[in-house]
């Protein structure tokens, strides 16, 4: 009986190599590494999105990375039914800044790095606050303002809370707001939350909302400055 020629051998493991020197490919990227673009604002502010994963890297070295699941998934080809892992992971720097992405893989470990790569290209800024009414501090430790966020039968509402609250959520909206950089709120979620994606996206979108919200002069408004509308900002 002929053996196979690679029976025996072992598979190369790269983890421990260091990481090729990175070269942009885009004039986003070509900034960061030049050091004209120090922070995802800017980009943003230019209307531009993240399309490579090494700028969040070169622009927050600093930043984790947590697997929030890796599950199997089929779908049925000509050849048969063709499995795959998908796995989600949560990206963040706990300072304003978090990242949610899925990937898809034959494998586990390629899963994740897809997911990683894909997390970090979705970074969303958090303009952080203090909107509670019982704290007024005005310090960066809970959100201005209420947000809702949806995904499928998922509904997540978040609201400011004075500090020393904690985070008041289900385990996988307390993990996207700790990665958020979020210390204080109150949250409340529906629908089937068992579903991490749907829950956790869920969270990433009411976030997101903070950065649709424009006020009259920003989030640091005096509580006596009115906006248009004649409502007052605190």
């Amino acid at each position: 009986m002929a053996m196979r020629k690679d029976m025996g051998r072992r598979r190369r493991d790269n983890r421990d190599e260091p990481k090729p020197d990175w070269i942009p490919k885009t004039d986003i990227g070509k900034a960061v590494k030049a050091g004209t673009i120090t922070s995802v604002e800017e980009i943003f502010d230019q209307g531009k999105k993240i399309l490579e994963c090494e700028i969040v890297d070169h622009i927050y070295p600093d930043i984790s990375e947590e697997t929030l699941e890796v599950s199997s998934t089929q779908r049925m080809t000509k050849n048969g039914r063709k499995m795959q892992f998908r796995a989600i992971v949560l990206v963040g720097d706990k300072k304003g800044h978090f990242g949610i992405g899925a990937g898809k893989s034959e494998e586990v470990r390629p899963a994740i790095e897809s997911a990683v790569k894909n997390a970090k290209r979705n970074l969303v800024s958090v303009p952080l606050g203090c909107g509670s009414w019982e704290c007024g501090c005005g310090k960066s430790h809970s959100i201005p303002i209420q947000v809702i966020g949806k995904l499928g039968s998922v509904k997540v509402t978040l609201k400011p809370a004075p500090r020393g609250l904690g985070i008041a959520a289900n385990e996988v909206v307390k993990k996207v707001l700790l990665f958020a950089g979020v210390k204080d709120v109150w949250s409340f979620s529906r629908g089937r939350t068992r579903n991490i994606y749907n829950t956790a996206m869920a969270a990433g979108n009411a976030l997101q909302q903070l950065n649709t919200i424009r006020l009259k002069g920003g989030w640091e408004t005096k509580k006596d400055e009115t906006t248009e509308t004649g409502t007052q900002v605190s």
